[in-house]
């Protein structure tokens, strides 16, 4: 059992969020409000949270497989204003699905001396996975909150969370 937990925010970004947004999840403002209910719940309890942005340079080889998206400094790289940052806690920008590849995220959890994740936000197949793989594999607990994450698809969504549970083992509540 983890001693310390974080929670990690990711890919809440207006190009994955807002309609019409370059990478819209469909169904990602279902997931606001749920995703506020721990924010708020961290917060109260000084668990830390920690925001994990994309934030790619404006000719980004992912744009190859993906619609150009989350532009560095553009509107569309920005936390949605239901939850954003406060001062003082991490953004920790990535270019690639993991949170943590060529990243500072595993050194702010180690300053934080978390063992435990707790991760929210979108694509669920893509950067969900991927982090959890990560984060799995340097030794983390991970939990994923059903009703937070969310993937274009129902289809992806469940072969997602399939996928979390039964080999990563992540813990799906």
């Amino acid at each position: 059992m983890a001693e310390r937990w974080a929670l990690l925010i990711i890919n809440m970004l207006n190009d994955f969020v807002q309609e019409g947004a370059p990478l819209e999840v469909p169904v990602a403002w279902t997931i606001v409000d749920h995703i506020r209910i721990r924010l708020q719940e961290a917060r109260s309890l000084r668990i830390p949270v920690i925001y994990i942005c994309d934030a790619h340079a404006p000719n980004d080889r992912e744009f190859t497989t993906w619609s150009g998206h989350a532009v560095r400094g553009t509107h569309g790289a920005q936390v949605i204003p239901e939850l954003a940052p406060r001062v003082g806690e991490p953004v920790v920008h990535k270019t690639r699905y993991s949170g943590f590849f060529q990243t500072h995220l595993e050194m702010k959890l180690r300053q934080r001396e978390v063992s435990g994740l707790v991760l929210t936000g979108v694509v669920t197949n893509v950067c969900i996975l991927y982090t959890t793989a990560d984060a799995v594999s340097r030794g983390y607990q991970v939990r994923v909150p059903e009703n937070c994450v969310a993937a274009h698809s129902p289809e992806d969504q469940a072969w997602a969370l399939k996928q979390l549970r039964d080999v990563l083992r992540a813990e799906i509540v």
